[in-house]
């Protein structure tokens, strides 16, 4: 059966919001840095390449590898952005600004030899900006909500098709190796990071990397993977139970379980960030384990697998609807194990959808 198409996404509306953005902090231009923040804006996926937008005008520089692909990528995202071929980005950033300009760059971004040349390139006024882009990036579209909906829907189906593998003692790399291949054959363009398997003592390893560890019984099992659709990330962590737990294992498994859905049945427009962590938190250390969770909450996920906002407890974020988050905390405890619960949610005007679906029920 054919998939459905997934609804287009709102590239050409990018610009233009951007440029309002622009205006708001008094500036004339952005030179556009992060390769994910070019993408975003204009559609294209290469790996060199700067943006300058002013108000009146957009261009991606590039170089010569992508003379084809970039008119390409820019008219599917139906933008109108010129293309400037050019050995030296920033030498050819000159021609697009003048030195009566204040023209943002990204202060978290570009590098301090970077900077150094393209102050050096330019004539106007340097100005660092934070989030510009990244501001935008937050509030996803709802072609942008389908294309992580479609990731977390592979996801899903490929723990489905390799989960009963655990009862036959693979190796945590054999077992990750199977669900990489899984969530590829199901569609995926690419992991959306380097899948976790932690078992046994090594799920107490919050970003354990999988290791020749036989799976046993008895084992606790972290699993903590996502897919790509179109450049969009998924991302979900369900621990499994091979056999029956013993009494710290249940304990660890039902309280992350409900400090999860505790944080998650917060998430609703115009709810703090931060209120969503302390539900989480509050769960966990009423049951006296608040000392092995030791990360925050979530984070947000779209091109990046780890963007703004932040869901932890400095941050400033109110949820808006568009957001789309995770909701993951996590009790590690060392010599025994892991656990982590997580969710990719889309905030929605009466709450939240959540995107991932696997079953959280933790028996093999």
């Amino acid at each position: 059966m054919t998939a459905a198409p997934m609804p287009d996404m709102l590239v050409a509306s990018r610009i233009p919001a951007l440029r309002q953005s622009l205006a708001d902090a008094r500036l004339h231009g952005l030179v556009v840095t992060s390769m994910t923040n070019v993408q975003y804006l204009c559609g294209f996926s290469g790996s060199n390449g700067l943006l300058i937008v002013t108000a009146d005008d957009a261009v991606l520089i590039t170089d010569g590898r992508y003379t084809e692909q970039a008119p390409e990528e820019l008219a599917l995202a139906s933008v109108d952005v010129a293309v400037d071929i050019a050995a030296s980005l920033f030498d050819a950033s000159s021609k697009y600004v003048s030195a009566a300009m204040a023209v943002g760059f990204e202060e978290a971004v570009l590098a301090f030899a970077s900077h150094r040349d393209l102050a050096e390139a330019l004539t106007c006024t340097l100005v660092p900006t934070s989030r510009l882009v990244e501001d935008l990036r937050a509030i996803k579209d709802e072609g942008e909500v389908a294309r992580i909906e479609a990731a977390a829907s592979i996801a899903d189906r490929a723990l489905a098709t390799v989960v009963g593998l655990l009862a036959e003692e693979p190796t945590e790399q054999e077992f990750g190796f199977e669900l990489d291949t899984a969530m590829r054959r199901l569609g995926a363009a690419e992991r959306s990071f380097e899948t976790i398997v932690g078992s046994g003592p090594n799920g107490a390893k919050p970003h354990a990397r999988p290791t020749e560890r036989r799976i046993a019984q008895g084992d606790l099992v972290v699993l903590d993977f996502g897919a790509m659709v179109d450049g969009y990330h998924s991302d979900m962590t369900r621990t499994l139970m091979v056999g029956e737990p013993t009494p710290e294992q249940a304990e660890m498994l039902a309280v992350v379980r409900s400090a999860q859905a505790a944080g998650r049945d917060l998430v609703a427009p115009g709810v703090d960030a931060k209120a969503i962590d302390h539900a989480c938190r509050s769960v966990i250390d009423e049951a006296h384990l608040g000392a092995y969770f030791m990360h925050g909450t979530g984070h947000g996920v779209g091109l990046d697998i780890h963007e703004f906002p932040a869901v932890s407890a400095r941050s400033d974020t109110v949820l808006q609807t568009g957001h789309v988050i995770t909701v993951e905390p996590g009790v590690y405890v060392p010599g025994t194990g892991g656990v982590r619960v997580e969710d990719t949610v889309v905030v929605t005007s009466g709450g939240y959808r959540a995107l991932t679906r696997y079953s959280k029920d933790p028996l093999v």
